[in-house]
Parts: C-alpha cells; structure tokens; sequence
C-alpha cells in the first residue's frame, strides 16, 4: 500500500507538472490565469488527498478491475458508492477535483498521472483561450451597439448636466494646483519656511497627485467611474480642510500630499466618464469644452486669493501657541469646488458602459433609458420610447469570490482588497500587452515630453520675473558714504539702502521698518532702538556703544562681525528669524497667475471648434510645433511685462496640445482599461512636471539658453511623435 499512487512525493510532483504544462501551453497573455487555476487545482486536490489519508481509506481493486473504498464508512449507507473522490454529502462531484488515480503498476502510475495532467492543462488553456476570444468578441459587437444607442439617446440636458457636474471636479483639480503658491508668501511667516521647505511644500502636491492619478485610475476600472471619483474627492476634500486649521510645517505638508493624492484622480476618471455618454461626432468637441473647467479653477483661485489673503483682519488667534490668518480661509474656500462636486455627483449614475463590461445588464438599461427620456423630455418629445430591449455584455472572466459566513470579517475584507490589488495591478499589466504596446510607449513619450515643457516653464516664468524684479530693485539701491548723524529720531520706514562708514550719536530708531538695509562699519553710539521689524537687514562690521535694544527683531545673527560694548537687548520679539520676500510679491503672483490662466481661453475654444474637424493629431502636432517656436521668443524676455505676455503667448497655444492629448487618451484604449492607462500616463506627467520644475529652476538668473533648448526639444520630440500615433477621430469608443 505505500507504493501506491498516494505517494506523496510522486503526486506533488506530478502536480507541479500539471501546472508548468499549463503555463508553458497558455503563453504570457492568459499564462497568469491558468496558473491561479493550475495551482488552484494542486492545492485542492493535495487537501483531498490529505483528508482521506487521515481516514484510512485506501482503494483496493477488485478482481473485475474496479475499485472500492477499505474503510467501512464508505459502504455505511445502502446504494451510497464512493468509487470516485470528489463527492460532498449530497454526492455531488466537484469539476477540477482530484477523483483518484488507480494503482496499476510503480512504472506506470506516474506516466498516467502526468499523461491525465496534461490533458486537463490543454483543456483549461482550450477554455481560457475560446474564453478570451468570446470576451474579444463581446467587447467588438458591445461597442458597436452602444454606439448606436448612444445615437438614439441624442446629446441634450442629461450630457449638459454631466458637464457641469464633472466640471467642478476638474475645476478642483485645476484649483489644487494653485494652493500651495498662492499661500507661501503668507504661510512661510507663520511657519517659519526656509527655501528647501518651501521648495518641498511646492513639488508634494504635484508628488501626491502623482500617486493618486495611478490609484484612482486602476480603481475605476474596477469599481466605476462614480464610485472612485466620489472617494477620491472626499478625500481631496478632508485633508484640503484640515490642512487649513494645522499649525505645524509637518502636519500641513502631510494633508497637502493627502490632498493631492484624492484629487490626482479627478482628470484621469472625469474625461474617461464623460466620454463614455458621449456619441462619436460630439466626443472632440464637448471633451475639449470640458477642459475649460481646469481654467476656470485657475481664475478661481487667483481671484480668491487676491480677494482673501491681503485682508489680514479675517483671522484671529489664540494665545501664540495658534494662529489663524486670512492664508487659511483661502485654503478652506478653495475646497469648495470639490465639495460641491461630491454633492452633484451623488445625483449622476454611473456609467453604463461601465456596467456592461462587468456583465449589469439591467442596472446599464436602466441608466440608458435614463439619458434618452431626459433628453427626449427636454427637446419637446416626451412620447418618444426606448426602443432598445436588450444590450450585448461583456463575458466575465474574474469575479469576487463569497467566501461565505465562517471567515471572519478582518480576514474576508483583507482577502478581498488582496484580490482587487491584484485585479488592478493586472490590469494594468494588459496595457503593456503586445497589443496596445506600441501606443503605450508612444503616449508615454509624448505625455512626458509636454508636462516637461510646460510645467517647467510655467514655473520657471514666475521665477523668473521674481529675479528681474530683484534685479530693478537692486538698481534703486541708495548708498551713503562717511555721513554723520546726531540726535536724530527715525520714525519712517527705511529702506533699499546701504551706509558705509557711518556715525550715528544720540539717535532714536522708533516704530519703523528696515527692509533691505546694510549698515558696514559704521559707529552706533547712545543710540535708541524700539520696536523694530526688519527683513533682509545686516550690520557688518560695526560697533555699538551704550545703545539699547527694545522690542526689536534686531537678533544677533543680524550683527555680522559687529561689537557690543555696554549695550543691551530687552524684550526681543519672538517668531521666525527668516527674512522673507516683500508682501507686494504676492499680487504680482496673483495677477500673473490670474492672466496666464485667462490666457488659455483662446486656445480652448478654438480646439474645441476643430477638434473634430481636423483631427486629434492634427491638433496635437500643430499646437506642440507653434508652442516651440514660441519658445524661442524666450531670449527676448528682457523685461517684467515680456515675460508676462510671453507666459500668456505659450500658455494660449500649448492647451490645444492638452486637450488633443485627453481625448487621444481616452480614444485609444478600450473601456476596462481607459481609466488605468490614462491614470498611468497621468502620473508619468506628474512625475515630469517635478522634474521639469526642478531643473528649470535651478537655471533661473544664470541663463536662458538652457531652458529654451530644453523646452522646445521636448516639444519638437513630443510633436514628431505625436504623428506616429493612431487617428481617432470617427471611431467609436472601444
């Protein structure tokens, strides 16, 4: 009996076998299928054979050649036969188990073993195979049907209403972006921000977003479009409120990273649910009218920052240990839009194609006839039916498993999130597949090359006015040589000046400012400091005598290789020891903010007007050639207003080039796999975006050369590129 076929080493070994046939059989595109199911069939069969080995029972053959069981509890009921394995207690057999292998001779009984695996490996690889091919299929035919009903459905209020809605998720996408610059020159002061801090606080937004596109977008295609989005915003909207209220550099960069990753996928979910109620001959047009939704987030935060941050009266505090200034109420007002979304998108349904590629008949019929009679109703023919009964679904290859009551909660939730990780990861694994190759590495190309471009020089514009304003205020410079000042009371703001060589007797500095003031070896003697606020103000070199400081911020590391000699510093003021950048800064930011938004406003509805008339590629390559030649007119920004008008000329024409590229990404790739390749090529644009900003700026006030070759390059790169990709203007949606 224990060289019967219950050998353990020989079964295991066969088993394992079965499954490497059914690997090298099955090739890449199914091969990770049948391994679940090859090894699904190894541990089931091993746990049967386990089972009856604990019971004694062992099949003895008879001398007509069959087989029956040792152990008396097999006969313990009459007509009751377990000749086979496999049986439960209502004698049902178990497809796929192991039924037992009778004992023919020690040679043998691995050859038949393996022989039985084999066929049972070509069989499930047949199954998968005319499995997938039928799901093929169904896609094919789906997609056809469903653009005819989309046809009869018509474009009406149900579309319109959709836009609106889905607009203010991407309005607070395009608000996201804006936050974090608008509120530095306010928030550095309250959280005593260095240049690496706010260098950090700058790129973790676009890092968070970067994350949440590739999440979200993997997500949608598994849970719906609706779904995802709703818990992406709310998200968004959480971390956007608390980091209005959190007090420390830490906590405040943890919400801004949170909030990024919820609202990382607002883009990739909203053009791909927008598309999917969308006919063929309105998808260009009203995809690119949905791009003007990231505009108008842009407007919006300009104009509620410029409205809200300088009104220092809309704060208060508690004591030193919280502050809540007017910076804080911007960040809670730019949630809004998201906030506003969430309760709009409760009211939409989820999209039906959606639901037929996951096999919901009823549930997308429904939606479908919810959209036609809206329309209908709207247009004046109430009276018009549904004429469609039935619409073709996608055959289902993968489904959730019920594991039933006997697992406990913990465990069937960590089970289930283990499978749709998987489920997602897989899914995004197929876009790689030889099929969609080719585009994939195309439009990976082309995303990285115009997020390195534009984002690294609309970063790289506003820093460079910065530094030509430093420059022209650096020229006003006043310098004072040798002067002698005695019994004098400064009560004014002093500032942009520098004295040399000074003495200054008997002077009183009361109740002012010093922005920008250099003292070198200069003589401070009985001299009289109270309540002094300074920035950018040095003392090199000097030498104070009998001189007192009251209520000052005239620290020590201000009094550069300087002398005290019987001086004194009484009650110096508490707070950050950096100098920050002048107040005025900030309206320049919001207003070229506000105009290099507004600029883009031309570029919209002009792609919108021929999107679908010239093509998406036309469109794409066209605006990327005239956005780098426009690059070149960069070596002619000499001048604050010639940067701005040149920010507003290449931001007008790059969005083109955006637009084309959102409803090329859509076009491209079927529906269970449109939210996760767009939400790939998402985040691969957010990763160029951190690293177009940060080489960009690491040129500002050394030298244009570099930029603009670096921009127009990626540009030209992305054009050429752009026109090895398919066309899809006229197809319907995959």
């Amino acid at each position: 009996m224990e060289e019967g076929y219950r050998d353990r080493t020989a079964f295991i070994k066969g088993a394992k076998d079965i499954a490497k046939e059914v690997k090298r059989q099955a090739g890449k595109k199914v091969g990770r299928n049948v391994d679940k199911m090859a090894d699904e069939y190894t541990k089931r069969s091993y746990t049967r054979f386990e089972e009856e080995d604990d019971d004694d029972e062992y099949p003895v053959q008879q001398q007509d050649g069959s087989y029956y069981r040792s152990n008396s509890r097999a006969n313990d009921e009459e007509g009751h036969s377990d000749s086979t394995e496999g049986h439960d207690e209502d004698d049902e057999i178990y497809e796929g188990e192991y039924q037992g292998i009778p004992r023919a001779d020690s040679t043998g009984k691995s050859a038949d073993g393996q022989a039985m695996g084999q066929q049972q490996a070509q069989a499930q690889f047949r199954d998968l195979t005319a499995y997938e091919a039928e799901r093929r299929k169904d896609q094919e035919e789906l997609a056809q049907q469903y653009e005819t009903i989309l046809q009869e459905c018509g474009h009406g209020r149900f579309q319109w209403t959709l836009y609106f809605v889905l607009g203010l998720a991407l309005m607070a996408d395009g608000v996201e972006i804006f936050v974090v610059g608008f509120v530095l020159p306010s928030a550095e002061k309250d959280m005593c921000l260095s240049e690496p801090n706010k260098g950090m606080l700058g790129l973790i937004v676009y890092l968070g977003m970067m994350v949440g596109a590739f999440v979200w977008g993997g997500l949608a295609d598994r849970i719906g479009r609706r779904q995802t989005l709703l818990i992406s915003l709310s998200l968004n909207s959480v971390f956007a409120f608390f980091s209005s209220f959190v007090q420390g550099y830490s906590s405040f960069l943890f919400c801004r990273l949170l909030s990024g990753v919820g609202i990382g996928g607002s883009i990739p979910i909203v053009f791909s649910y927008y598309s999917e109620f969308l006919a063929q001959e309105k998808r260009g047009e009203h995809l690119s009218w949905l791009c003007m939704f990231w505009m108008i987030g842009g407007i919006y935060a300009a104009a509620m920052a410029w409205a809200i941050i300088p009104h220092y009266g809309w704060s208060f505090q508690m004591g030193s240990a919280y502050q809540f200034h007017s910076w804080r109420v911007f960040v809670l007002v730019c949630a809004f839009p998201a906030v506003a979304a969430i309760a709009a998108l409760n009211t939409m349904p989820e999209s039906p194609r959606f639901y037929l590629e996951n096999g919901k008949h009823d549930e997308a019929w429904m939606i479908l006839k919810q959209v036609h009679d809206t329309n209908m109703r709207a247009k004046g023919y109430p009276e018009r039916v549904f004429s469609v009964t039935t619409i073709k679904t996608v055959k289902q290859m993968d489904e959730l498993v019920d594991m039933g009551d006997s697992v406990a909660w913990h465990q069937r939730w960590r089970m289930k999130l283990t499978q749709l990780f998987h489920q997602v990861w897989s899914n995004f694994l197929t876009v790689f597949n030889p099929e969609f190759r080719r585009t994939t590495y195309m439009m990976m190309a082309v995303w990285f090359s115009m997020s390195f471009s534009y984002y690294g020089l609309t970063v790289w514009f506003p820093d460079m006015i910065k530094y030509l304003q430093k420059q022209e205020y650096a020229s006003r410079t006043k310098t004072f040589m040798k002067e002698k000042v005695e019994h004098v009371t400064f009560n004014f703001t002093l500032e942009n000046q520098v004295h040399k060589n000074g003495e200054f007797f008997n002077n009183k500095f009361v109740n002012l400012k010093m922005k920008s003031m250099v003292f070198e070896d200069s003589l401070f003697e009985e001299c009289y400091f109270e309540d002094i606020t300074s920035s950018n103000t040095f003392f090199r070199n000097c030498t104070f005598i009998s001189t007192l400081f009251y209520n000052t911020d005239l620290f020590k590391y201000r009094l550069v290789n300087s002398k005290l000699v019987n001086s004194t510093f009484l009650h110096n003021k508490e707070g950050c020891l950096l100098d920050f950048s002048d107040e005025n800064n900030a309206y320049m930011i919001y207003f070229v903010s506000f105009l290099g938004t507004l600029a883009v406003l031309p570029g919209n509805i002009v792609s919108a007007l021929l999107m679908d008339k010239i093509g998406r590629l036309r469109m794409l390559a066209g605006s990327s050639v005239i956005s780098c030649v426009s690059c070149f007119f960069l070596s002619f920004g000499n001048s604050e207003s010639a940067m701005i008008a040149l920010l507003c000329l290449f931001g007008g024409i790059s969005i083109a080039s955006w637009n084309a590229l959102d409803v090329l990404t859509v076009e491209l790739y079927p529906s269970d796999k449109r939210t996760t390749a767009f939400g790939f090529l998402n985040a691969l644009c957010k990763l160029a975006a951190v690293l177009g900003i940060s080489i960009f700026q690491s040129f500002v006030g050394i030298t244009k050369a570099v930029p603009i070759l670096f921009a127009s390059g990626a540009l030209a790169a992305g054009s050429f590129l752009a026109l090895k990709l398919p066309e899809t203007r006229g197809m319907v949606l995959q």
